[in-house]
């Protein structure tokens, strides 16, 4: 085995060390404050929460496949002419594995269990709100329509990230840029 493999074997497995732990903290973190705080909310602000997570769900997949799709050329050249965030999206085509597998796999799993998890709740206090008996029945249609809703807008999403690549990598790289800070 050539030093090159084991150095990018080593790399890879620092790399997946990192995303677990990562994961795991972040579900932990959101866990805890989807039980916690939309237990005690009221319905109204427990729905804009889970549509909140939904969307970001959706959002990041979105990012995570613009990723991998877009081309690295075009942001060469903005780079040469110096615009704003094209060193950024470069970076983000390069790393596009560790950037979609953030994405889409840690917040977007994330989400996934947030979203079933705020679901359940927001279901429970839709039965308990209409003095309903099958609490059940209640977290199934929710839950069922949660889940439904996450795999159309991302099912919608994959195409628009795939047909907008390049210009949703220059967004983020952009965005990013406003956050990235170079000492001289």
């Amino acid at each position: 085995m050539s030093k090159n493999s084991k150095d990018s074997s080593k790399g890879q497995s620092q790399w997946l060390i990192k995303i677990f732990l990562m994961t795991f903290i972040l579900s932990v973190i959101f866990n805890y404050l989807s039980t916690e705080v939309v237990e005690n909310l009221n319905i109204i602000v427990s729905i804009v929460i889970l549509i909140l997570v939904i969307i970001v769900s959706i959002i990041t997949d979105i990012i995570a496949i613009a990723a991998t799709a877009a081309e690295e050329a075009p942001f060469h050249a903005k780079a040469a002419d110096k615009k704003r965030g094209a060193k950024q999206s470069v970076m983000i085509i390069k790393n596009a594995d560790k950037v979609s597998s953030v994405c889409a796999d840690v917040i977007g799993d994330v989400c996934g269990v947030l979203a079933g998890a705020t679901s359940a709740l927001v279901a429970i206090n839709i039965a308990n709100l209409l003095h309903l008996s099958a609490v059940s029945i209640v977290t199934m249609l929710v839950t069922a329509t949660v889940t439904a809703l996450m795999v159309f807008g991302k099912g919608i999403g994959k195409r628009f990230g795939i047909k907008n690549a390049n210009e949703i990598v220059d967004f983020i790289g952009v965005l990013i840029s406003y956050f990235s800070f170079s000492f001289k």
